[in-house]
């Protein structure tokens, strides 16, 4: 994903750093947590603002009871991404907005940046300033894996954010999105569309293709179309998370294959691209599903008067998620809803599939 310029957040001031109690507290979590429940929970998430099945039921009220009264008080370190791209924006926003939700909670943010050894200072600098916990979005998870372990061993707990450490040593818990599940549920979708319709055919319009996510995102997606005989991936091309990259991939696409019947974007931001491609093409003889979970692509499956007609999440809540565990964490509490005493280790969420029966559900979660 490229990435642009973001405002440089205030800084908190210093004398809001918690007490030593609230700081004791979360490394006590860290290590009985690491202990009792293991690496591996797959949850939905731990918020109310997540979504945990794809049906077009309401969404669960927000969650009441021993997670939410206020607990000690807790400072967040946040380090995040930079901004140029609609899901990394987000992701700040999704955690300063789930921060404000708690008047135990003082967040400390720094700069976003995609410079791993600028990342790796303003750890440093967190861990120097003595804060209870750090969520870190990490801008190379292998390289920013160091910082996590020396973070760890400071006795501040790490929640680790998408980008996965090189090992678990490195934080308190992993929480992201599921790059496979993207392309298995986007090749259910499109298979299930096209079950009937003879020698489909069918195109991929990946991400930046040394990346192991949009490895995963393509290898999910070609095992999901194995289970459909009829169906054949006739052609891909590799965009860079852009909206230039995705018109000028997609134009290459609808080039080469005079007849789709299918079109599987890996990321909605290229698929504004895409589209442009698409429509300066005339073409219109097939079904496009995205990925992510854009406000644009969403309003337009509502719509259901172009070619999108779903879209594979990679849910933005992961942020608030994380925030919202933190501070559980550091105060040695558990997620209300289970049977464990402590927040597990890693938490994957769901990627459900956005179409019009039960976009309303998934709106408000929407980035833009």
């Amino acid at each position: 994903m490229s990435l642009s310029d973001r405002p440089t957040p205030d800084l908190p001031s210093l004398d809001a750093t918690p007490s030593r109690p609230a700081r004791a507290a979360g490394r006590r979590g860290f290590l009985l947590g690491s202990a009792a429940i293991g690496a591996g929970a797959l949850l939905a998430g731990c918020t109310s603002n997540e979504v945990g099945t794809d049906d077009a039921a309401a969404p669960a009220p927000a969650a009441e009871g021993s997670t939410s009264a206020t607990g000690a008080p807790v400072t967040i370190g946040f380090a995040g991404p930079q901004a140029d791209h609609g899901w990394l924006n987000a992701i700040n926003e999704q955690a300063r907005a789930e921060a404000e939700r708690y008047p135990d909670v003082t967040l400390e943010v720094v700069e976003g940046t995609n410079d791993a050894a600028a990342q790796s200072g303003q750890i440093e600098t967190l861990i120097n300033r003595g804060v209870d916990v750090i969520v870190i979005l990490p801008a190379d998870g292998k390289a920013m894996t160091q910082s996590g372990l020396a973070a760890m061993q400071a006795g501040i707990p790490v929640v680790n954010l998408d980008r996965i450490f090189d090992t678990p040593r490195a934080y308190r818990l992993w929480i992201g999105g599921d790059n496979y599940g993207m392309g298995v549920s986007a090749g259910h979708f499109i298979g299930e569309r096209l079950r009937d319709r003879p020698e489909a055919r069918v195109v991929e319009l990946a991400g930046i293709d040394n990346l192991e996510l949009t490895q995963q995102r393509s290898q999910g997606f070609a095992d999901a179309l194995a289970e459909y005989p009829n169906i054949e991936l006739v052609a891909r091309q590799a965009a860079e998370f852009t909206v230039q990259s995705g018109q000028e991939k997609m134009a290459q696409l609808l080039q080469a294959v005079p007849q789709i019947d299918a079109v599987w974007n890996h990321d909605d931001d290229q698929g504004v691209g895409a589209e442009q491609a698409i429509r300066q093409a005339g073409r219109d003889e097939f079904i496009m599903v995205g990925g992510a979970g854009s406000r644009h692509v969403m309003d337009q499956i509502k719509a259901d008067n172009t070619v999108i007609k779903a879209t594979v999440l990679y849910p933005v809540t992961m942020a608030a998620s994380a925030i919202a565990c933190a501070r559980l964490i550091a105060q040695s509490r558990a997620l209300g809803d289970l049977r464990e005493t402590e927040v597990p280790t890693s938490i994957t969420l769901h990627s459900a599939v956005v179409t019009k029966e039960n976009v309303d559900r998934y709106l408000p979660i929407a980035f833009t």
